[in-house]
């Protein structure tokens, strides 16, 4: 049964708790958040005020954790050295937007990320990549998981079952009256990116050395992938990782949340961003490459 809670405002540059939708004072919040092992900034890919307040976030954990790596739903797990080298100082922007094959596999400006990018430069902050190549998603969602060679996995491991409730979420990212047979395809194809990014990062934090201190992650990820601990959290606590939490934004003057699940939190903290600017455009890709489309 859904659930829909009378409006509070909402002010600009401000946090709210969305269950007891209290402002939250920024200082306290950044000091938990920087606490966790994985720290998820939900993001609508193409609304670049969205990407200057992830950078915001990120300086600030920074700050207070400066052992930290960032991972990217916009890189497939092949682009990693392009990562590398970009970190290491490498290779120039335009180099790096090439071999990153930016445009064939993501597509929106690279401007609005750039930000991001050469954040992590500046400061050696290791850059994951955490997508999977897109075949992958393809072929899950039309033939299941188990058609696929574990050759041809991309590391990944299988996905914990979706809940009924996930179901319901992602009921409302097809069009209504979506026969069920397609239903199931665009849930595992859903799947099979959460599982990516949660591996991903996973793998990420498995690879430090006994002696090092644990980073803090950073995603920069699809809000559809982590609103109501569905999704990406959802994986992690399969694959053992619970102490994480997932930020988003809102540019309302006033908060409503709508429960799909009236014991659900969409996030720990949601932010008010200001009104966005027009949404980026898309570039064309060039004719003749394969498609890398983005999930949500």
């Amino acid at each position: 049964m859904s659930k829909i809670r009378q409006t509070v405002p909402h002010p600009r540059a401000s946090w709210i708790d969305p269950v007891s939708r209290e402002i939250l004072p920024f200082q306290p919040l950044m000091q938990k958040m920087a606490q966790k092992s994985i720290v998820m900034l939900g993001e609508t890919h193409d609304v670049a005020e969205i990407h200057r307040w992830q950078l915001h976030v990120a300086m600030s954990l920074y700050t207070l954790r400066p052992h930290m790596m960032m991972a990217f739903e916009m890189f497939p797990r092949r682009i990693q050295p392009v990562l590398d080298e970009w970190v290491d100082g490498l290779l120039d922007t335009e180099t790096f937007i090439r071999q990153s094959e930016w445009y064939d596999v993501w597509g929106f400006p690279a401007e609005i990320y750039l930000p991001l990018f050469h954040f992590c430069r500046q400061q050696k902050i290791r850059m994951i990549a955490a997508n999977c190549y897109r075949g992958l998603v393809t072929r899950v969602g039309k033939e299941g998981w188990d058609a696929v060679p574990e050759s041809e996995r991309d590391g990944l491991t299988p996905s914990a079952p979706p809940t009924d409730a996930y179901r319901t979420y992602l009921s409302g990212y097809r069009k209504p009256g979506t026969p069920s047979p397609e239903g199931d395809r665009f849930i595992r194809a859903q799947q099979t990116w959460d599982r990516a990014f949660a591996c991903n990062m996973a793998y990420a934090l498995d690879s430090m050395g006994a002696d090092e201190p644990m980073p803090l992650i950073i995603g920069i990820i699809g809000r559809g992938h982590l609103e109501y601990g569905h999704g990406t959290p959802y994986q992690l606590a399969d694959l053992g990782i619970t102490d994480t939490a997932v930020l988003l934004t809102s540019d309302r003057d006033e908060w409503q949340e709508w429960h799909p699940n009236p014991t659900g939190r969409i996030a720990d903290a949601v932010f008010r961003i200001d009104i966005p600017e027009p949404r980026a455009e898309r570039v064309a890709r060039p004719k003749n490459q394969g498609s890398e489309r983005k999930s949500t």
